[in-house]
């Protein structure tokens, strides 16, 4: 079995990776330190809590009480790295190319949820990989991307609702800016979690590609017969 070693992602993806991991994690922090001061969301209906974001032994356990403006120099400061890495990171994959390996493909939802039943072991085969990533991942690094859009959007409406009256009204109101604030980092949570849950499926060598660049890749040796003597 012969080894082969195939260059993956560029220096500049890797920097932009490593960098917005921690910025993300100090925002989704930062955010909570903030929401603690009018934590008002919750799933049910009328009087009736279902789920309650997020419990007093919560808040207790982590220390966040009493953190508001702490957790607003935090995340006001942050936000802007996580910007700059952000519209950095766009432009990188738009002018060297890299967003052909990202957005997704004709049929890409449609094989997506192949990935997904092949990862549950419900599906044997796994479906073709097109490029670097399968559907599936193409589809969850794209909305990333937009997703990150969304929280840069609502968090300057909901920053500056009087001077960017217009933005709040776009997504209709302060309210609900909020609201669509709220939704995207619990969106960037669950995705942290599926993210870690792969990677730790995958195996070392996915997570040395993100480091170094490249990875191995295992060769069968062709066997060629030898041609009988005269």
């Amino acid at each position: 079995m012969k080894k082969e070693i195939i260059k993956k992602h560029p220096l500049a993806i890797r920097w932009f990776h490593w960098v917005n991991f921690p910025v993300l994690g100090i925002m989704i922090w930062s955010g909570l330190l903030i929401y603690w001061a009018n934590d008002v969301y919750r799933i049910g209906f009328g009087d009736t809590t279902l789920i309650k974001f997020f419990p007093k032994s919560f808040y207790d356990t982590f220390k966040i009480n009493g953190r508001l403006s702490e957790g607003m120099a935090y995340h006001f400061l942050f936000m802007w790295l996580f910007f700059l890495n952000g519209i950095a990171y766009v432009l990188y994959t738009i002018f060297s190319g890299e967003w052909r390996d990202l957005v997704p493909i004709k049929g890409s939802f449609k094989r997506s949820w192949q990935v997904l039943l092949h990862d549950l072991h419900i599906r044997k085969t796994a479906p073709p990989i097109t490029g670097k990533y399968n559907d599936a991942q193409r589809i969850a690094y794209t909305a990333i991307i937009v997703m990150g859009i969304g929280s840069i959007l609502t968090g300057l409406a909901i920053y500056k609702p009087v001077q960017l009256e217009w933005l709040c009204w776009i997504f209709g109101g302060y309210k609900m800016a909020r609201i669509i604030h709220f939704i995207l980092t619990i969106g960037y949570v669950l995705f942290f979690l599926v993210h870690i849950a792969q990677v730790i499926r995958a195996g070392w060598n996915n997570f040395r590609a993100m480091i170094t660049g490249f990875e191995v890749k295992k060769i069968k040796e062709e066997t060629v017969a030898e041609e009988p003597k005269k």
